[in-house]
C-alpha cells in the first residue's frame, strides 16, 4: 500500500462489518490510526483487533447523543481526535420499510433516528474536534435513492439518505473556510449483510442488478479507493460534492 493516510486519525461508524469494516481496514493499510466505532461493541473490538496495532474499537450508538458525545470525548482524552470521520452507520429495515401509505411510524422513526439523526450527531461532534485541529474531512455514505426514485418502496430509508445528502452540502458550505471538508459517496446496491434478504432472493437481486449498467452488484471493495481519496490531502479542494460509485446506476 502507498500509505496515503500516514498522518491521519480516522473514525469509521458502522465499522464492525460490511462497508464500514472494509473502509476501516483499508485506512489501516494506508497508514492511518483508525477507530472502529459501532453499537456492536464486540464486533468493533474483533474487527479492530484483527486489523492491527494502529486501530482501536469504540462502542458508540450514533442515534444517542450521550453515546456520541462520550465517544468523541474519550478519543480526545486519549489523543485520538479524528481528522477523518466516515459517517457510515445505518439501517435499512427490509420487510418493514414500505411505500408511504403502508409505512408504520415506528419504522420511519427508527430509520430516521439512526440514518439521519445519527449522521447529524456524528457530524456535530466531529466538527467540534476538527475545529480544534484546524480542519479535517467528513465522508458520508449516501445512496442513489437520495436523488432518484430507485427506492420508492423504501420511503424511510430513501428520505433519510436524501436528508443526509442535504446535511453534507449544508455543513460543507458552513465550514469550508475553517478547513473542514464534507463529501458524500453514493454506492449502488452493494452486497453486504445489511441486504442479505435481497442477496438470498434471486428474483429481487436480478431486478436490482438489471438497473445497473455495468451489469453486476457492487462489493465493499469497489468503494475503498474513493474513501481513501476523500480522506487524503489529494482531495483538498473537494467539498460539498457527491461521488457516485454505482456502476452507472444514476446515469439512467
Amino acid at each position: 500500500m502507498s500509505e496515503r493516510l500516514i498522518t491521519k486519525t480516522a473514525l469509521v461508524t458502522g465499522a464492525a462489518a460490511g462497508i464500514g469494516r472494509t473502509i476501516a481496514d483499508r485506512f489501516v493499510r494506508e497508514g492511518a490510526r483508525v477507530v472502529y466505532a459501532d453499537r456492536d461493541a464486540a464486533g468493533a473490538q474483533s474487527a479492530a483487533s484483527e486489523s492491527g496495532a494502529s486501530a482501536r474499537a469504540l462502542a458508540m450508538d450514533v442515534s444517542e447523543e450521550a453515546s456520541v458525545a462520550a465517544g468523541f470525548a474519550e478519543l480526545a482524552g486519549d489523543g485520538w481526535t479524528p481528522d477523518v470521520v466516515v459517517v457510515n452507520a445505518g439501517v435499512q429495515l427490509f420487510g418493514h420499510d414500505a411505500e408511504v401509505a403502508d409505512l408504520d411510524l415506528e419504522v420511519w422513526d427508527r430509520t430516521i433516528r439512526v440514518n439521519l439523526t445519527g449522521a447529524f450527531l456524528t457530524t456535530k461532534y466531529a466538527v467540534r474536534g476538527m475545529l480544534q485541529l484546524g480542519g479535517g474531512s467528513i465522508i458520508f455514505t449516501g445512496s442513489p435513492t437520495a436523488v432518484r426514485g430507485e427506492g420508492f418502496d423504501f420511503t424511510a430509508y430513501s428520505t433519510s439518505k436524501a436528508g443526509m445528502h442535504g446535511l453534507g452540502r449544508t455543513v460543507a458550505a458552513a465550514y469550508a473556510h475553517r478547513g473542514i471538508r464534507v463529501n458524500t459517496v453514493g454506492p449502488a446496491y452493494t452486497e453486504t449483510g445489511l441486504v442479505s434478504s435481497i442477496v438470498n432472493d434471486p428474483e429481487a437481486r436480478a431486478a436490482i442488478v438489471s438497473r445497473i449498467p455495468m451489469g453486476r452488484a457492487g462489493a465493499p471493495a469497489d468503494l475503498e479507493g474513493i474513501y481513501v481519496f476523500l480522506a487524503s490531502d489529494e482531495s483538498a479542494f473537494a467539498t460539498g460534492a457527491v461521488f457516485p460509485v454505482d456502476g452507472g446506476m444514476t446515469t439512467l
